[in-house]
């Protein structure tokens, strides 16, 4: 028998590694099911909900959340962790919403349903055999009695109806014969006490007694009737216990069975790893012999080019010397001025002339120079800077001579960069990789490479998060199929915005038309529906008649700090403007329709009454740029041309605006190129909004913030 109790301890040692949480590394705490069969701690679950929560609702920076005129909860203590924990709604959203949570241990996102985590069975069998672990890792440590009084005596037994462990004395003083509680189960010493029935999660009043062969979970019978289990194949608890108790015993026999096989493939891996340590730095050996060769011929090179400056910079200088010294005869009692005065000193007439004649042709020659000077050599090495371009190149593309799989290559049109970067790449059918390491790095001002940061990925998009603002990252990607890499595909170089990204909805309370404008219930998009609205209205007008702007504004006001957003404009527009404004200003403009002294409906100032163009006036509490038929159109400027064709440019993809209310500017960025069209002042004294106005068809979509996409994952039922 001690054998016996010998081998368990063993074999519960040996285990260690399936009782570790893949999101905490630590042994499991109260594990719960996910619906992709993979357990993770409780605690864990909320944990990583919460920081997911955060990154939706955050409007990436703090700047955003102080700015907010709206109350925000200052941190998410545990009113935020308890919200997670139940069915949740997006913020301002019309329908309910299910959660999805990046599962750990497949690095999927499962979907946990309307109920969150408290749709999830615990994981009791785990949770008993994690027990059974740190009790056999702790066998000196003994579990005291719960009623003893101090000092308390070793536990004996444990009572799973009292949840307590109890001394032989407590036990009986306790649990008296003849009582109900002297029928209670107990067992030995422990300190996990699990029920004695499994109750369903979403009827907590009803007992499990069936298991969903589809979503392969345990159900009651409320499940089955009108749950989200109506209409799924189920089975009984005893057959469903039955037949996966009998898959499982087969399974682990035959797994036993093989033991001597499993042995000898262990072997065989041992003697592999040893192989692969040789080859491995065999192959560093010759990799730095080639590099070695390289150094020796740019060394060569560089030796022969600097020689070959310093022969020119000698000739040059040599040149310059003597120029110098002739340009210092020129000088008073000096050199050949010197000399000619000494000359002028001489009485004897033909001596004079004798001497004089050579030296003033001397004198002409140097007075010539005077008037044209030129310098006897050039002092710029223009003609000596080394062409590294096209080795650079093929230097950066230094590989292998065959990796056995191709590269992977970089999607420019399907990687964007926002809140944000998403990065998409493909891979040729005929060499699909196991796996993808994304590299990215920032690139500094003076062309200084940063350190790669590596990301290991499962599919072909990646969302790379934590990037600064206004900086310029290269990406890059290589695949790997078992232990074969391929080279790094070509950088790809995106610049992120100038300022964190500000989070914000439509609002459709305040001054949102519903006769012209048409709200989507995300809120995110908005489409003027010209047409039936104005012509009936125009039918009552007999004179000049203009259509008036419909405005809508965000439903988050900014006070202070740095904020960027972007929307799409649709091609198909006739009028848009996008741009910020005060509050007061919107106050102004969406005063009641029935409002007759309402600047929006004069007949004459429907279009001029939000128009930027109306004036100069740098202060101005609101600045919207006007985009429509394909075009952007940059307001006039008392500093700049006005004249049509500098003021329109074709229309951007998606336009970025990026507000600064510490120094009072605006900016309109084409989010293609992150390069700003158009920049002003405005008075930011107020509470500023996002805003907008339509005229005639047209819509307007906010840009999706980037987050992790929701990836499939496939159910064995």
């Amino acid at each position: 028998m001690e054998g016996d109790a010998s081998d368990s301890q063993v074999t519960i040692k040996n285990i260690e590694r399936e009782l570790i949480c893949p999101a905490c590394k630590e042994l499991f705490t109260h594990p719960l099911i996910l619906p992709c069969q993979h357990s993770v701690c409780h605690k864990c679950v909320k944990e990583l909900l919460l920081s997911l929560d955060d990154s939706f609702n955050d409007v990436a920076s703090d700047n955003s959340n102080q700015s907010s005129p709206r109350l925000r909860l200052t941190s998410p203590s545990m009113d935020k962790i308890d919200k997670i924990s139940r069915p949740g709604w997006k913020r301002n959203s019309l329908t309910p919403r299910s959660t999805m949570f990046p599962c750990p241990g497949c690095e999927h996102d499962v979907d946990l349903g309307e109920r969150g985590v408290s749709g999830l069975f615990r994981n009791f069998t785990l949770e008993t055999i994690v027990e059974r672990y740190r009790q056999a890792a702790r066998a000196a440590t003994a579990i005291m009695c719960d009623l003893c009084k101090p000092p308390p005596q070793e536990s004996t037994k444990s009572c799973m109806d009292c949840s307590a462990s109890y001394c032989n004395e407590c036990f009986k003083i306790y649990h008296p014969w003849g009582t109900v509680k002297a029928q209670h189960e107990y067992v030995g010493p422990t300190t996990n006490f699990r029920p004695k029935i499994l109750m369903c999660p979403e009827h907590e009043t009803e007992r499990i007694n069936m298991y969903c062969e589809l979503c392969r979970r345990p159900v009651c019978h409320l499940c089955k009737l009108g749950g989200n289990h109506s209409n799924h194949r189920v089975t009984t608890m005893s057959s469903a216990y039955k037949t996966l108790k009998e898959k499982l015993s087969k399974d682990i026999d035959f797994l036993i069975g093989k033991e001597g096989q499993v042995k000898s493939q262990i072997s065989e891996l041992n003697l592999l790893m040893k192989e692969t340590e040789c080859n491995g730095e065999r192959a560093k050996e010759e990799a730095l012999a080639h590099f070695e060769k390289l150094f020796e011929i740019l060394e060569d090179r560089k030796s022969s080019v600097l020689k070959a400056i310093d022969a020119s910079k000698k000739l040059r200088l040599d040149k310059f010397h003597t120029q110098v010294e002739e340009y210092q005869g020129l000088l008073e009692n000096n050199g050949l001025v010197g000399y000619a005065q000494e000359v002028l000193k001489e009485t004897d007439q033909s001596c004079f002339v004798q001497t004089a004649k050579q030296l003033h042709l001397r004198i002409q020659k140097a007075t010539e120079s005077l008037k044209s000077f030129r310098p006897a050599a050039q002092a710029s090495f223009e003609d000596y800077v080394v062409n590294i371009t096209k080795q650079t190149e093929v230097l950066g593309e230094l590989s292998f001579f065959s990796s056995g799989i191709d590269i992977p290559e970089i999607n420019e049109e399907q990687s964007k960069v926002y809140n944000n970067a998403l990065i998409d790449w493909h891979q040729p059918e005929k060499d699909k990789a196991d796996s993808y390491v994304l590299e990215y790095r920032k690139i500094n001002r003076d062309e200084e490479m940063m350190s790669w940061n590596e990301i290991e990925v499962h599919g072909t998009s990646k969302v790379v998060s934590n990037l600064e603002s206004n900086s310029h990252y290269a990406f890059r990607v290589r695949a790997y199929r078992g232990s074969i890499c391929s080279p790094c595909s070509r950088e790809l170089v995106l610049h992120t915005p100038p300022a964190p990204v500000f989070s914000f909805l439509f609002d459709e309370k305040c001054g949102y038309n519903n006769e012209h404008l048409l709200l989507n219930l995300k809120r995110d998009r908005v489409e003027s529906r010209a047409g039936f609205n104005v012509l009936l209205a125009a039918e009552r007008i007999q004179v000049g008649y203009y259509t008036s702007l419909d405005y809508i504004i965000g439903d988050v006001g900014i006070t202070k700090g740095k904020h960027f957003w972007a929307c799409r404009v649709e091609p198909y527009s006739y009028l848009v403007k996008v741009g910020v404004a005060s509050s007061d200003k919107l106050q102004e403009w969406l005063r009641s329709p029935r409002d007759t002294a309402s600047p929006r409906y004069e007949q004459d100032s429907g279009h001029d009454s939000g128009s930027e163009d109306a004036c100069f006036d740098p202060s101005q509490p609101f600045t919207l740029v006007t985009i429509g038929m394909k075009k952007f159109f940059i307001p006039k400027s008392s500093t700049s041309s006005n004249e049509p064709e500098n003021r329109v440019l074709p229309m951007p993809t998606s336009i970025g605006i990026f507000l600064d209310c510490d120094k009072g500017k605006v900016s309109f960025y084409d989010m293609d190129h992150m390069k700003c069209l158009y920049e002003r002042q405005v008075d930011c004294s107020h509470t500023m909004y996002p805003a907008f106005a339509l005229m005639g068809s047209g819509g307007i979509q906010l840009e999706e913030p980037i987050t992790a996409k929701y990836l499939e994952y496939e159910e064995d039922v």
